[in-house]
């Protein structure tokens, strides 16, 4: 995501408390299941999930390229990941960006097996492994995303989160 802080703001008021980005960050990287919402060519929204991890405080996920969602960000990186994870919503807008560097494919499909079990061999800049039937024949892309703006909402009864906007610098 971005090693430094963002500009956070209360969605409620000025003087409303706010949750700081690396609690929200952590969450995040928590999460069960992330939603990735793309757009098609015509404007139209494309919602998929997809497995996630946050490697030194970014966001990375992989697709197979001649999927819908590989085929958007491939056109329009534009995007936004979405969760709920322990007591709070997160919705992350950014641009991501395909990785080609192998010691970061490396520890991300290190994350990838002990996070999901999926065993993922690294060659020429991409993911080469087994995949989900709905997931492609792979080799699968591995992005991260760079984030423009975030916003966070307590999701449950009591939940530590308070409503919080996390506006990025380019």
């Amino acid at each position: 995501m971005s090693s430094t802080e963002p500009h956070t703001t209360s969605m409620i008021d000025d003087a409303a408390a706010t949750t700081p980005w690396p609690r929200a960050l952590d969450a995040l990287d928590r999460a069960d299941t992330y939603w990735l919402s793309t757009a098609r060519p015509d404007g139209r929204p494309h919602v998929v999930p997809i497995l996630a991890v946050v490697l030194e405080g970014t966001l990375h996920f992989s697709v197979w390229p001649g999927s819908r969602a590989g085929r958007n960000l491939a056109t329009d990186p534009r995007c936004v990941v979405a969760v709920n994870a322990e007591g709070i919503d997160l919705a992350v807008e950014g641009l991501a960006g395909i990785v080609r560097d192998d010691a970061t494919l490396r520890l991300v499909a290190e994350r990838y097996l002990s996070e999901y079990g999926w065993e993922v061999e690294v060659r020429d800049g991409t993911f080469h492994a087994e995949g989900a039937p709905t997931a492609g024949p792979g080799p699968f892309d591995v992005h991260a995303l760079v984030p423009t703006v975030a916003f966070g909402y307590g999701s449950a009864e009591g939940a530590p989160y308070d409503p919080t906007r996390w506006r990025f610098q380019p």
